[in-house]
């Protein structure tokens, strides 16, 4: 966990998790976060269109010239489902770091400024980061982490998989295992063996409903040629994500193909009308993330043959971050294994990771997976958690404040404060 303030003065604190997939805000005590939205945001390179604007308007003359890097950003749900001409979808962060700080300020933005309506100086802000995260990603926002007892934590989230132990709250840095296996990849791998299959995707934006007679509909292709790639993967990823999460489970077993040739087929009814059937997919996509070599025999992952050769799977994962732990505290740490993120939501991911533990672990090892048995209290347990701890008594004498300048809090407050004083462009 990170946390800044900006004021503690008898004001709610503001928990902020921006995640690899959405971002969460909302007030501290309180059960879920109020705004929950798009982690990435949308980008139009102003310099681009106004150079071939002034082209298409000299015949060939040289165009006017503007100023590098000029960009208009859109972020939140509802500026993303609008499609517009040479919009980017980007993301400000990559393997969980931030490598964009301009993107991170606009989400910030439209996080405090127009989902909780406040004035970002008015309150105490607590951030989520990975555990990951760098020397100098700490500097711009400073370090805080509290549990009592030796815990395991397995956070699926969007863009990756960590493990991370946690004893006498902090975590050990030397045994957190990553993978770049996540929810988007297992979104990745349906999409493409949907596209295999013969099943088109279709982008809401990229079809109407036309009434023909009372009550029936005939759907009418539109085509924008200035869409990006970018965009129109990010509005599929939309509806293969739907699919992924109403569809899929974790297989009790290791997936093979004899076993599930025959599974009996699942109804989808996509946006455009269309119902597909997911038959051998419910369960293929998810046990990637108990085996990643899997992701090689899906037609269309090529790209990704590296990524997934180099992965490991969650099981192989626990124990060797466990392994790499002292002696005195792996047997804690297999009894208290939290499953954490938005793809940990997945229906048989728990009972699946323990049944897999149990046989893969020292016999001496009592092996238990903690998880709620709420879908969404999985999904924002980074998010409750900090909004547990920035609502206890005891914490609130631990916010930084504007003259504690230690681990670079001045830089953070600086970029915060800058949300005050600068419009969106």
């Amino acid at each position: 966990m990170i946390q800044a303030s900006l004021s503690k003065d008898e004001v709610s604190a503001i928990v902020v998790d921006l995640g690899s997939h959405t971002c969460k805000a909302g007030y501290a005590g309180e059960d879920a976060p109020k705004a929950v939205f798009p982690s990435v945001v949308g980008s139009i390179d102003q310099m681009e269109i106004d150079d071939a604007d002034n082209s298409d308007k000299n015949s060939g003359s040289a165009p006017e010239s503007k100023s590098k890097g000029k960009r208009k950003l859109y972020v939140g749900s509802q500026d993303l489902g609008f499609r517009r001409d040479h919009m980017e979808v980007l993301s400000p962060t990559k393997d969980g770091i931030v490598v964009d700080w301009d993107m991170v300020e606009n989400i910030w933005d439209h996080a405090l400024r127009k989902c909780l309506l406040v004035d970002p100086k008015e309150h105490p802000m607590l951030l989520a980061e990975p555990c990951s995260n760098t020397q100098q990603q700490r500097e711009k926002s400073s370090h805080l982490l509290h549990q009592d007892v030796p815990s395991l934590v397995v956070d699926c989230g969007g863009g990756s998989t960590t493990v991370a132990p946690v004893h006498d709250g902090y975590v050990l840095q030397k045994a957190v295992a990553t993978s770049p296996i996540g929810g988007e990849f297992l979104t990745d791998c349906l999409l493409r063996s949907l596209e295999h299959k013969g099943i088109s995707i279709k982008p809401r934006y990229a079809f109407k409903r036309k009434e023909i007679r009372p009550g029936e509909f005939q759907i009418v292709d539109l085509d924008f040629p200035n869409t990006t790639e970018s965009y129109k993967l990010y509005c599929q990823r939309v509806i293969v994500g739907d699919i992924k999460e109403c569809v899929c489970r974790a297989p009790d077993t290791p997936y093979d193909e004899t076993s599930y040739s025959n599974i009996p087929m699942t109804p989808y009814e996509l946006p455009d009308g269309q119902t597909i059937e997911i038959g051998a997919d419910r369960f293929k996509i998810p046990d990637v993330l108990f085996n990643p070599s899997l992701a090689q025999t899906i037609p269309g992952m090529e790209s990704f043959v590296d990524t997934a050769s180099a992965a490991r799977g969650l099981p192989q994962m626990v124990i060797e971050s466990i392994n790499k732990c002292d002696v005195d505290i792996r047997r804690e740490l297999f009894s208290s294994i939290l499953l954490a993120g938005g793809t940990a939501s997945m229906q048989q991911l728990k009972e699946r990771l323990e049944k897999d533990l149990l046989e893969e672990s020292p016999q001496a090892a009592r092996v238990k997976v903690l998880a709620s048995g709420n879908a969404t209290e999985r999904r924002f347990s980074v998010w409750i958690g900090g909004s547990i701890l920035a609502s206890l008594g005891s914490f609130q004498q631990m916010w930084f404040s504007k003259s504690d300048d230690s681990y670079g809090v001045a830089d953070l407050e600086n970029s915060m404060h800058s949300l005050v004083e600068r419009k969106l462009a």
